[in-house]
């Protein structure tokens, strides 16, 4: 069992239109890269090879187990996506990267993300845990993220979105499912769910 601090800082590009969001980075044992879904085995980084250019591995280094990270900032910056997590303290209950194990202390404040990101107008929870930890904000803050506080923000069903309100800006919410090997669905299905985000932002 061991406390963590988020080791990196929220990768917030001027001009960010699109807040992706997932529970917490793994272990650093764990990184082939010094940034977001670093682990060698998750496949978002695939995901947007995919999708975007029509190459799982364009983001790979060839021969080599990491992620190509100048690659992966450019084509962050370019396209107006932002990252972080949704939990800064965490106790991690058994030294892998699952979220089965990952018990939130401290909470990312959403909010303040939002706040600094004055033209977004999408968030995206990757995985369960972080979907769970963004409702639970959402909820206990309607009066911030919803035109009518008394509403209980729903839970968007995997692959879709709902609704929000925030400050006045209309926010749309995806939940995608987690980028995980450990997320029982391929690679190629996964990338559907995640391309009609795109297609619709």
């Amino acid at each position: 069992m061991t406390i963590e601090e988020h080791p990196l800082r929220p990768f917030l590009p001027p001009g960010g239109k699109i807040l992706f969001l997932g529970s917490f980075p793994p272990p650093k044992a764990r990184w082939s890269m010094d940034f977001f879904y670093p682990n060698w085995i998750n496949d978002f980084w695939r995901l947007m090879g995919l999708i975007h250019y029509g190459d799982k591995a364009h983001f790979e280094v060839k021969g080599e187990k990491r992620f190509y990270k100048e690659r992966i900032v450019e084509f962050a910056e370019r396209n107006g996506l932002a990252f972080y997590d949704t939990a800064v303290k965490v106790c991690r209950h058994k030294d892998n990267a699952s979220d089965n194990f990952l018990e939130i202390l401290e909470p990312t404040d959403i909010s303040a993300l939002l706040t600094a990101m004055p033209c977004c107008h999408t968030v995206v929870t990757t995985g369960g845990k972080a979907s769970e930890e963004l409702k639970m904000q959402l909820s206990a803050s309607a009066d911030i993220f919803s035109s009518k506080p008394a509403t209980l923000i729903p839970m968007p069903p995997i692959g879709g979105c709902v609704e929000l309100e925030f400050s006045g800006r209309q926010l749309r919410w995806w939940r995608m499912p987690s980028s995980s090997r450990a997320y029982p669905l391929k690679l190629e299905k996964k990338a559907e769910y995640y391309h009609r985000l795109f297609e619709e932002c």
